[in-house]
C-alpha cells in the first residue's frame, strides 16, 4: 500500500490500451528497462530448467476494497433508574454527615427524577452514591464552593470547542422557604446527581472527546482510553481545587493550548472584507468576477519590489474579470512568492494562500482539532515523530523543540493513511519491498494474467507460503482471487519502490516511513500520491534522528547492502490527520480537507449534538432502530 504510481493503473487496463502500449506503461511503472531480459530468456540459476507454458484461466474482474466510511452512531441516552440509590442499605457504622443525612432521606424523589445520560455516566452515578450516600455538590441547604466552581468551568466548555449545552445543570433558586423543607431538599438532591452526571460527561470529553473515531471508518485507529467515573467522583468529593481537576482532564501538550489561543482569536476578530469563494478554478483565457480580488489582494500582500514590476499591470486591471495571458507571469510570480508550484492556474491552494480562509471556516477546524487532540496520548512525550497528513509534512520533535522538518507524500484519496500512533521500532537499509495483496490482486494481476513471466523478469521475488521460491512464469495467476496463495517482493536496488530504507513501526496497516526513487512528487504542492505509507524527502536524516547517529553513519550502514539496526529508545510516531496545526513558532496553518474526513466528523459532532437531547425512551429507541436500518443499507 506504498510507493511507486500504480494508481492509474486500473484505468489503464479499463480503457482497454494495446499490448504495446501497456507494454511502456509497466516498464515505466516496476522500472522494467533496469531488469527485464529478452522475453525469451530465462535464469536457470534460481530455477533450472524453464518451466512448460501454463493454460491461462481468464480472470473473473476482482478487487480487495479498502476500508469504507460509515453512518455515526453517537452514544444514546438512557433514563438513569436511581433504584440501587433509594434501596442500598448501608452498615449501622455508617456515620452520615448532617448533608449525608439529609441525602438519604431525600433520595426517594429521584425515583420520580428524568434525568437522561449514556449508560457508563448512569452506572457511575448508581455505583457511586449507592457507597457513598453524601452530597458532593451540595452544603447547608445550597450549593457550595465545589458545585459553584464546576459550574464556572463547565460554562466555559467553549473554549475548548466543546459544546456548553452539553454541561447544561438546572441550578437551585437562591430564595426558598424553609417552611417546605422537603422540597428544598428535593431540589438539591436532583441537583447534586444532575451536577455529577454533567461533570462526568465533561471529565469523559475531555478526556476521550466526544466522538468516537473508530466508528466513523477503519481509517481511524485509536484506542478508548481508561476512564475511572466511579473513580473520578471520589476524586472531586475530597478536593476544593475543582477547576484545576477538571482542566487537567484536558491534553496537556502545548499544541492543544495553542488550538486554544488560535480559537479565542478567531472568535474576537472580524470577518475579512475580501472573501473569495475557496472552490474557485480559473485558468488562462477564463472570466471569474472573482478574479478581481484575487488581483487586489496580491497587490495588498506585494513588496515593493513585486509592486516595482507588477504595479501597473495590477492598476491597469483592477476591475477585469478576464485573466488574459498577458497577466500570467503575474499570477505565477505570486505564487512563487507565497511558496506555491507556479503553474499560472489559480484554484484552491492559491486562493487561500493569497485570502487565507474565512474566520468561520478556520473556527470549525480549529475546533475539529482540538477534538481530534483529545483522541492522543495526554502528552505527546519529549521525542515524537509526527505526520500531519493534510500539511503532507513530518517532523522530529525532541527535548520540546522541533529539529526536523520535511515534505512527505501521504496515500491518495482512495488508499489513505490511516490516523494512529505506534512506536518506531527499526530502520531497514536496501529495504526488499514486499507487495501487499492489494497491490498484486488489483493492480499487477491485469498483466500477470497475460504475460505471467514479468515478475520474474522484472526484479520480484515470488515465493509460496512456506517460502520456497517459485517461477512466476510456473503460476496460473487467473485463477486466484482476491487471495493469492504466493508472496511477492522487489529486491533492492535503485528502482525499487522503498528506494534505500524504510522506517518501522509495526503496525495492522502495514504503513511505515521509507525513501521513494519518485523525488519529483516532493516539488507538488499537494502530495497524496502514495497506498498509504509515507514517503519521506530527507529519509537519511530521519533516519539518523530516530537512531541517535549521524547522517555520515547512515550513508556508511547503506553501503553494507540489506541490514537493519534497531532504535536505540522506542519512539512515538504519531501518524495523524489536522487541517489546523501549528507549526514551529506556533502560529497556526490550515491545509486542506484533502480526504473529507473533516466533513465526517463534523456530522458525527453534530448527531452526537442531538443525541444529547433528552427525549423519551420511545424516541430514543426510534432514533437507535432508524440508525441501524441507515447503516445497514450503507
Amino acid at each position: 500500500m506504498m510507493a511507486l504510481p500504480f494508481l492509474v493503473l486500473g484505468a489503464t487496463v479499463a480503457m482497454g490500451t494495446s499490448d504495446a502500449s501497456a507494454q511502456n506503461f509497466f516498464e515505466r511503472l516496476f522500472g522494467v528497462h533496469r531488469y527485464e531480459r529478452d522475453d525469451n530468456s530465462y535464469d536457470r540459476r534460481d530455477y533450472g530448467e524453464q518451466p512448460a507454458p501454463q493454460p491461462r484461466t481468464p480472470r473473473k474482474p476482482v478487487r480487495i476494497s479498502g476500508p469504507t466510511y460509515r453512518a455515526y452512531k453517537p452514544d444514546l441516552l438512557v433514563r438513569v433508574d436511581f433504584t440501587p440509590i433509594i434501596k442500598a442499605e448501608h452498615e449501622t457504622t455508617f456515620q452520615p454527615s448532617l448533608q449525608a443525612s439529609g441525602f438519604e432521606e431525600a433520595r426517594a424523589n429521584l425515583a420520580d427524577f428524568n434525568l437522561y445520560a449514556t449508560k457508563d455516566v448512569a452506572k457511575a452515578l448508581n455505583d457511586y452514591y449507592s457507597k457513598n450516600p453524601d452530597f458532593i455538590w451540595v452544603s447547608g441547604f445550597g450549593p457550595n464552593s465545589r458545585a459553584k466552581e464546576a459550574l464556572r468551568v463547565l460554562g466555559e466548555a467553549a473554549s475548548y470547542g466543546l459544546n456548553p449545552a452539553d454541561y447544561a445543570v438546572t441550578v437551585p433558586s437562591v430564595a426558598f422557604s424553609v417552611d417546605d423543607m422537603a422540597d428544598r431538599m428535593r431540589e438539591l438532591t436532583r441537583f447534586e446527581v444532575e451536577l455529577s452526571a454533567r461533570v462526568l460527561r465533561y471529565v469523559h470529553d475531555a478526556y476521550d472527546g466526544r466522538v468516537a473515531p473508530d466508528r466513523m471508518s477503519e481509517y481511524y485507529d485509536l484506542p478508548v482510553k481508561p476512564l475511572d467515573m466511579v473513580a473520578a467522583l471520589t476524586d472531586l468529593s475530597h478536593t476544593f481545587e475543582v477547576r484545576e481537576y477538571l482542566e487537567a482532564e484536558h491534553p496537556r501538550a502545548p499544541q492543544y493550548q495553542q488550538l486554544r489561543t488560535e480559537l479565542a482569536a478567531l472568535r474576537d476578530s472580524p470577518e475579512k472584507d475580501i472573501v473569495v469563494r475557496p472552490d474557485l478554478l480559473l485558468k488562462p483565457g477564463g472570466s471569474d468576477p472573482d478574479f478581481p480580488k484575487i488581483l487586489e489582494l496580491i497587490s495588498l500582500k506585494a513588496d515593493d519590489a513585486f509592486k516595482a514590476q507588477y504595479g501597473t499591470l495590477l492598476e491597469e486591471n483592477a476591475t477585469n474579470e478576464t485573466y488574459s495571458d498577458d497577466l500570467v507571469p503575474l499570477i505565477k510570480a505570486a505564487q512563487k512568492a507565497n511558496g506555491l508550484s507556479a503553474d499560472g492556474v489559480i484554484g484552491r491552494r492559491t486562493v487561500r494562500a493569497l485570502a487565507g480562509e474565512s474566520n468561520a471556516a478556520k473556527i470549525a477546524k480549529v475546533t475539529l482539532a482540538l477534538e481530534e487532540m483529545r483522541w492522543l496520548p495526554h502528552t505527546l512525550g519529549d521525542q515524537y515523530v509526527f505526520i500531519n497528513e493534510p500539511a503532507y509534512r513530518v517532523t522530529f520533535t525532541k527535548g520540546g523543540q522541533q529539529i526536523l522538518s520535511m515534505r512527505a507524500v501521504v496515500g491518495r484519496p482512495a488508499n489513505q493513511t490511516t490516523f494512529f500512533y505506534d512506536q518506531i521500532e527499526e530502520v531497514v537499509f536496501n529495504p526488499y519491498w514486499g507487495v501487499p495483496q492489494s497491490i498484486i490482486v488489483n493492480e499487477m494481476l491485469p498483466r500477470l494474467v497475460n504475460d505471467p513471466g514479468y515478475l520474474d523478469r522484472a526484479g520480484y521475488e515470488v515465493t509460496d507460503m512456506k517460502g520456497n521460491r517459485i517461477p512466476s512464469a510456473a503460476i496460473d495467476w487467473g485463477r486466484y482471487g482476491t487471495h493469492i496463495p504466493y508472496n511477492v517482493r522487489q529486491v533492492p536496488s535503485d528502482d525499487n519502490a522503498l528506494g534505500e530504507l524504510k522506517i518501522l513501526f509495526p503496525n495492522k496497516h502495514a504503513i511505515y516511513m521509507h525513501d521513494t526513487p519518485a523525488k519529483s512528487l516532493f516539488k507538488r504542492d499537494t502530495r497524496a500520491f502514495s497506498h498509504g505509507c509515507v514517503r519521506l524527502q530527507e529519509p537519511r536524516q530521519m533516519a539518523a534522528a530516530v537512531l541517535d547517529t549521524s547522517v555520515d553513519a547512515i550513508a556508511a550502514k547503506l553501503k553494507q547492502g540489506h541490514t537493519s539496526q534497531k532504535v536505540p529508545v522506542k519512539i512515538p510516531v504519531y501518524v495523524a490527520y489536522f487541517t489546523a496545526w501549528p507549526d514551529a513558532d506556533g502560529k497556526m496553518q490550515f491545509y486542506d480537507d484533502v480526504y473529507g474526513r473533516d466533513a465526517r466528523l463534523s456530522e458525527a459532532m453534530l448527531k452526537t449534538d442531538a443525541a444529547r437531547v433528552p427525549v423519551s425512551e420511545e424516541v430514543s429507541g426510534a432514533i437507535e432502530k432508524a440508525d441501524n436500518s441507515a447503516g445497514s443499507k450503507l
